[in-house]
This record gives structure tokens, sequence and C-alpha cells, in this order.
């Protein structure tokens, strides 16, 4: 063997002995870098699991939250329905109480509206023509007595009870409608508190 063979020997041997040394290293850093890859994966696939369940338990939440809320909005409007036909209920009874108690009744009221002045009371058709004859009589002495001056008037009304005041082209309505709107929110409150109490 020359010398020449011997120096390419050498050099062919340090070549396969570092390329050996590296391709040992270049698989200890594939290795580490596939090892740490499989880490990060895990810990992504655990973060990712772990917000999956949260996530799960967040909606489950939203939709219990949601039925409940359903749920409480449902009864609301059943208590609402439900006070709505008393106060309707009542308001018929109301209307159709017989003569002598619906005279009484109104009696009382002009009693509370009537003002210290000149005017006229108005009826619908119905009480006009059911009116017992002393009635008029009986409105303008509580007017009287409150320092005023009342008079039933034939012109009437469309309503089913109650009266309308009319003061110096002022009317004042006080059908029984118009005082049960006047006073729903009180009534509701009063009802809901029977009821529900």
């Amino acid at each position: 063997m020359t010398g020449l063979d011997k120096m390419i020997s050498q050099i062919l041997e340090e070549a396969q002995s570092l390329a050996k040394e590296k391709e040992a290293k270049a698989a200890q850093e594939a290795d580490a870098i596939r090892a740490e890859a499989e880490q990060e994966t895990k810990k992504q696939t655990e973060a990712i699991m772990k917000k999956a369940e949260q996530d799960v338990k967040d909606y489950q939440a939203r939709l219990k939250s949601a039925d409940e809320q359903k749920r409480r909005t449902a009864l609301l409007a059943a208590k609402q329905e439900i006070i709505a036909e008393v106060i309707e209920s009542a308001y018929q009874k109301f209307c159709s109480m017989e003569p002598g108690e619906y005279f009484e009744t109104i009696r009382k009221m002009i009693g509370t509206y009537v003002l210290p002045q000149e005017g006229k009371i108005l009826f619908s058709e119905k009480d006009l023509a059911r009116m017992p004859e002393s009635f008029p009589v009986e409105l303008a002495r509580i007017a009287d007595e409150r320092g005023g001056k009342l008079t039933v008037s034939q012109e009437t009304r469309s309503m089913e009870g109650g009266f309308v005041l009319l003061y110096n082209g002022i009317e004042e309505n006080c059908s029984f409608r118009a005082i049960f709107d006047a006073k729903r929110d009180e009534l509701q409150d009063r009802v809901h508190k029977v009821l529900f109490f």
C-alpha cells in the first residue's frame, strides 16, 4: 500500500467515523425532538381535554339556567294570566250587580268623585232606563253636601257600568272599566298577595 492509498484510506476512515458520529448525533437530536413533540402533544391533548370538559360543564350549566329561566317565565306568565282572569271576573261581577246594589255603589262613587261645582252626570242607556226614580234627587243631595250641583243628563255614553261627570265641558270618566284600568297595578298586587302568598 502506497502512501497515497494510506492517506485515502485514513481520510475514508475519518470520513466514515465522522459520518457515524453525525448520524448518531442526528439520531439523538431526532429522538429528543420526537420526545419533546410527544410531550408537547400530550400537554396540548390534556389542555384540550380539560377545556372540552369545562366547556361541557359550562354548556350544561347554561342549559340548566336557561331551563330554569323558561320555567320561571312560564310560571310568571301563568300567574299573570290567573290574576288578569280574576280581575276581569271581578269587573264582570261589578257590571252585573242587581239594580239596588248597583245604584248603591254608584251613590258611594259619586261621594268620592263629585266636585264642588255645577255639572252633569251621564250614564249608559241601560242605566238611565233602569235608574230608580228617586236617584237623581239623591245625587243632587250628595253634590249639594259637597258644595256642588249635579243633574242627571239625558245624554248617554257607551259603557258597561259607572258614569261620566261633565264639568265645564271637561269629562271625568268614572266608568267601571276606566276605574279598573286606573287601579290595575294596585289590583294586580292585591290579587297576587291573596293568591300566591
